[in-house]
């Protein structure tokens, strides 16, 4: 609706304006407009002598070309001498030529020579000096040129007054036929070419593409009322420019209107394009002596075509039933009906006359400012339809980030729920390798060192054994547990520092080896932990079943992997007593839980190795800066 009310506000300011720019000031007596004139046809470059054949003639005049152009000799009163300038007013004299008045020229338009070719479309307003006017009877004689290539010849009763009262008329006429056309021409280049950029990066919308067409064939079409001059070898080809451009407006009116109705059909689309082309190509096979016939009859046929429009148009506003929908039609049929009467003013002024006799002699030519319309029509029909687009767009976006926005804050509870169950989480695995670590060692060997207590199995030095035990493992879990400023290097360190005491005091010999990087290896404490208790636990069984005497642990980072291996050369796996303990399927279930693999073999010549053999990757994590 809002764009039905800014265009019932555009129309209302361009009728409110209308009468400015089109009536003409009331006539006064002042003005004299000259209705019957002497003619004879000459190509003399001064009025003939009373001697020729002249013959009375009225104006306005619209006769068979003559070849040589024709003198029209008029008379005139003044009843005083006039106090102010005055001047001749030709509302057009398409030809060129000369005004004379009391046997002086006054006045000189240009006129078609071997080197310019003319067609004035604009009106003539000639100073007269005050000095020939005087009180009395005068004689204006104008000398009306040919124009190359049309077989009539018109000229408009010349208006003779005070300038002040000349002027406005002269203004007006001007306004309408040259100043314009000139807009036009300008508004049509600039709405083509930028409609044809869209049309360019968007190529599915073909509107904007017949839309550019169209006002880039009325624009080049409008040229006729701006270039007035042009050579005559290129005449020619600016006359078929001209063809070619008014009739393929026509027709990319017609595919545009099919487009837009959806009522557009291959065939229909190809035979527009066909008789589009029949009209400058008979031009261009028949030469300058057909344009009379090109254009009277090939014209004619394009008349049909526009009604064809306006019909397509109207049924196309019907079936949409909205008040934007009529703008179009309504401008074709304006359009249409402007074309008609240039074509009857040009080739049937007389049937025009049997309607408005006076208007005919005007010669306005009303097509382009119809076209024009239909151009505006156009544009706001597009506009309307981009507007549309956008505000749908829009719509669409607000709706697609109202969606997003529920979906991050969905995503953020979600995440933040994740993150407290992976605290919670991470603080229930704590708990539970705190615990496990506490029964299956330090409590263990507490309660197993009660238990003898009690028993009275235990003596001062072995109880004092046990407790040192049950402090080395309680160290071990610590220093495994600690912060990360203890990694993997400390803590075995401590251990080995531990059981080289353990393993002397037995008498095994033993040999280290150690070797980690010093900055890239960085082990988390459960990790830690478990390398270390399997370390632990292999030596326990060395010290305790192997009856070897030496052993040999080291532990290496290589390749992406950390391998740990404890070997003796003790009795080896088949001649170790049966202990029932749990050793071995604990070191398995330590690898396992690291995603790590545990081999037990025997050695190269006797005694057993144990290999732990862990990827970095998964329990190592890089070191905090």
């Amino acid at each position: 609706m809002r764009w039905w009310r800014l265009c019932a506000a555009v129309l209302a300011c361009a009728v409110a304006a209308l009468p400015w720019l089109t009536l003409e000031p009331a006539p006064t007596d002042a003005v004299i407009e000259i209705r019957r004139a002497m003619m004879v046809e000459s190509a003399a470059t001064a009025p003939p002598p009373e001697t020729a054949a002249w013959r009375e003639t009225t104006l306005p005049l619209s006769r068979g070309q003559p070849s040589r152009g024709a003198w029209l000799r008029m008379r005139f009163d003044v009843s005083h001498p006039p106090a102010d300038f005055w001047g001749v007013l030709l509302p057009y004299l398409y030809g060129g030529g000369q005004v004379w008045l009391d046997g002086r020229l006054v006045g000189d338009m240009p006129v078609s020579s071997a080197a310019l070719h003319v067609r004035w479309e604009r009106p003539a307003l000639i100073v007269l000096p005050r000095a020939y006017l005087g009180a009395g009877g005068h004689e204006l004689a104008i000398h009306a040129s040919p124009v190359a290539g049309e077989t009539a010849m018109n000229v408009a009763p010349p208006r003779v007054g005070p300038l002040a009262q000349l002027r406005p008329q002269f203004d007006r006429r001007y306004f309408w036929m040259h100043t314009m056309p000139e807009l036009t021409v300008g508004g049509c280049l600039v709405v083509a070419m930028l409609m044809l950029l869209i049309w360019w990066r968007l190529p599915e919308e073909v509107l904007y593409g017949w839309f550019g067409i169209a006002a880039l064939m009325w624009g080049i079409r409008t040229l006729t009322f701006v270039i007035e001059a042009v050579p005559p070898e290129r005449w020619q080809w600016w006359r078929l420019l001209y063809l070619a451009s008014t009739g393929g407006f026509i027709v990319v009116l017609a595919l545009f209107a099919g487009r837009l109705g959806g009522m557009n059909s291959r065939w229909t689309e190809r035979a527009l394009l066909a008789y589009w082309a029949i009209g400058p190509a008979w031009r261009l096979a028949s030469g300058i002596d057909s344009d009379e016939l090109v254009n009277r009859l090939w014209t004619a046929g394009l008349i049909p075509i526009a009604i064809a429009i306006v019909v397509m148009s109207v049924a196309t506003a019907r079936r949409q039933r909205t008040p934007l929908s009529f703008l179009l039609p309504a401008a074709l049929a304006v359009a249409t009906l402007t074309g008609i009467h240039d074509y009857l003013m040009v080739w049937k002024p007389r049937l025009l006359a049997q309607f408005a006799p006076g208007w005919v002699g005007q010669r306005y030519f009303l097509l382009h400012y119809g076209a024009d319309l239909v151009l505006v029509a156009m544009g706001v029909l597009l506009c309307a339809r981009f507007v549309l687009s956008v505000r749908a767009l829009r719509e669409l976006n607000e709706t697609l980030e109202s969606r997003v926005a529920d979906r991050e804050r969905a995503l953020t509870v979600n995440f933040e729920r994740m993150a407290e169950l992976e605290r919670q989480n991470a603080a229930a695995v704590e708990r539970k390798l705190i615990m496990r670590e506490i029964h299956d060692g330090l409590g263990s060997k507490l309660f197993t060192s009660l238990s003898r207590v009690e028993r009275g199995a235990m003596d001062a030095t072995e109880m004092a054994s046990s407790l040192r035990a049950c402090i080395a493992d309680m160290r071990l879990a610590l220093e495994a547990l600690a912060p990360d400023d203890h990694g993997l290097q400390v803590a075995f360190g401590d251990f080995m520092f531990r059981w080289a005491a353990e393993l002397e005091a037995i008498g095994v010999r033993y040999a280290w080896t150690v070797e980690l990087p010093d900055d890239t290896l960085q082990l988390g404490p459960h990790a830690t932990l478990q390398v270390l208790r399997t370390a632990q636990e292999a030596l326990t069984n060395v010290a305790k079943h192997a009856d070897a005497r030496r052993v040999e642990l080291s532990l290496v980072a290589r390749d992406g992997r950390l391998v740990l291996s404890v070997a003796d050369d003790g009795v080896g796996l088949a001649r170790r007593p049966e202990s029932g303990g749990r050793g071995l399927p604990n070191m398995a279930a330590r690898a396992q839980q690291l995603g790590g693999t545990l081999r037990v073999e025997p050695g190269p010549e006797r005694g057993t190795v144990v290999t732990l053999t862990l990827e970095l990757e998964r329990v190592g994590r890089p070191r905090m800066a």
